[in-house]
């Protein structure tokens, strides 16, 4: 049905900033109403890899969860965009489908494009923030801090992500009633931060992971765990001065940190080599401007010589036509 020109040509609305999920409508749902995260929907999908159908069946899963029924990244996203009674054409680039690891049991090879028919035939939504209590956010926070861990055990990090920042949002705008809610709101947050910062860190999305350290600091300003992996972060993008300080407030912290002393060593080689590269760069800049200037002064004063010697040839024709003319 469906090979690898047409995912090419394939056209429709992008539901991500990278293009990673492209959505084409076929048969319009009825009301206004959307899945929400963690709302439990029922749908038929068909899955189409390289023109072969490896996946057909009706399926049910919470949003945010759809890695539990092998239900890839982009479908589950998708479905907060959808309708009751909706069936779209769902185009996932590798990020949102198996990713590099592919998928044995339906022999997908590493970073396979696939397309998905889904048909949201029924969903039931979950609590919006504002129908919970604080106690009910409470409780479901730890119920979803420990999905988000099992997800990053897997090495599911985005699926662990979604859970993480469920818990964010639940608890970022409550103080609580008393010391003691406000303590346990806060560890959550704290704890989900660090997670988060730690999920980004894998996922290579590195100013995501600086502004999950930044919160956690904001609750706890010497953190070690969110000094270490905000300097972890400013390394890998080459923000060596920035990292130095990071690891080296680590070391304020707890000066038994022997990662944080090795990251230094390698931060303070690394400065060496930006500055030994650029001194190398002012230095071939510098010698070029010297040959330009040099090269100008020589064509100027080529010009010069050539200028008199005209002159002179001028005088001596001038001198020939008088002593001709006496």
């Amino acid at each position: 049905m469906w090979g690898k020109i047409e995912l090419l040509n394939f056209r429709g609305e992008e539901l991500t900033e990278d293009g990673g999920i492209v959505r084409r409508i076929k048969v319009k749902g009825e009301g206004y109403s959307n899945p929400n995260e963690g709302a439990t929907v029922h749908v038929h999908l068909e899955g189409w890899c390289g023109g072969r159908l490896f996946d057909s069946r009706d399926v049910t899963f919470a949003v945010g969860e759809s890695e539990d029924v092998g239900v890839p990244l982009g479908v589950d996203r998708a479905m907060e965009k959808l309708q009751k009674g909706e069936c779209c054409l769902l185009y996932l680039k590798p990020k949102y489908a198996f990713g590099k690891e592919g998928r044995k049991e339906h022999d997908i090879g590493s970073n396979a494009e696939l397309l998905y028919e889904v048909t949201l035939k029924d969903f039931e939504k979950a609590k919006e923030t504002w129908e919970m209590d604080l106690k009910e956010k409470l409780e479901r926070a730890v119920l979803v801090k420990q999905k988000g861990t099992q997800y990053f055990k897997a090495g599911r990090y985005n699926y662990a992500v979604i859970q993480y920042q469920r818990i964010v949002n639940w608890l970022e705008m409550e103080c609580g009633n008393g010391k003691e809610q406000l303590q346990a709101i806060q560890a959550l947050l704290l704890v989900a931060h660090l997670n988060l910062a730690l999920c980004y860190l894998r996922l290579r999305e590195y100013s995501q992971t600086v502004e999950n350290c930044n919160k956690v600091m904001e609750l706890d300003p010497e953190n070690e765990k969110a000094l270490y992996r905000r300097g972890e972060a400013r390394l890998l993008r080459n923000e060596f001065s920035l990292a130095l300080m990071d690891f080296k407030q680590v070391l304020q912290v707890n000066s038994f940190n022997r990662a944080a002393r090795s990251q230094i060593l390698i931060c303070q080689h690394k400065i060496r080599e930006h500055h030994e590269r650029d001194k190398k760069i002012y230095a071939n800049m510098f010698q070029r401007f010297a040959e330009h200037d040099a090269k100008v002064c020589r064509l100027k004063r080529k010009k010069e010589e050539s200028v008199i010697s005209d002159q002179n040839k001028q005088g001596l024709k001038r001198a020939r036509l008088s002593q001709d003319g006496s």
